[in-house]
């Protein structure tokens, strides 16, 4: 019990510290960030970029990289979050006017985070430089996302934890598949 105390003290710590940063860079690189991270229009237009000026490479990154999203979105928003309740950061704790538009369902896991992650990660799979740069927006969506009072920190964790393991699903299901078929 004293391990989980600790563990809950340092992510309402991390929280607090986090949603407290109020330098120009940070309130002007995420805020934005957010917008573009919203119904997953940054990813969204990420593939569309990569289907057109990737060629055959760009457009199965852009496939395998919306699957991965997609199945993210699923585990974390429709499974995950109904099996489990946690509200939000307190109000209170959020210096800034970013906390007014934080969602009502539940914090855990981070659904932005889940889905960002899992489209890097598997279009650093199928193209490793573009899969490189699509790491950076995603790790400030994490970042984001505690910034704003939307999630802790270990919210944001299990949604990286659910968007590489829908990585993994969907990069697995094809062979276990032909295993069960044969």
């Amino acid at each position: 019990m004293e391990l989980l105390t600790r563990l809950r003290a340092t992510d309402h710590g991390l929280s607090r510290h986090m949603a407290s940063w109020d330098s120009p860079w940070v309130r002007g690189l995420l805020p934005p960030l957010e917008e573009a991270a919203q119904r997953t229009k940054l990813w969204w237009a990420a593939a569309a970029l990569m289907s057109a000026a990737g060629g055959r490479r760009g457009r199965g990154a852009a496939v395998a990289g919306v699957t991965c999203m997609a199945v993210a979105e699923l585990l974390s928003n429709g499974v995950v979050k109904q099996c489990v309740e946690r509200r939000r950061p307190p109000k209170e704790w959020i210096p800034h006017d970013d906390v007014e538009d934080r969602p009502d369902s539940s914090s855990f896991p981070s659904g932005h985070t889940a889905a960002a992650v899992a489209f890097a990660g598997s279009v650093a799979l199928s193209w490793p430089p573009v899969g490189a740069a699509c790491a950076v927006p995603a790790a400030l969506v994490a970042v984001e996302r505690v910034h704003s009072g939307a999630h802790y920190p270990s919210d944001v964790v299990a949604g990286a934890a659910v968007g590489l393991a829908a990585v993994a699903l969907v990069r697995t299901a094809p062979r276990l598949l032909l295993r069960a078929v044969a």
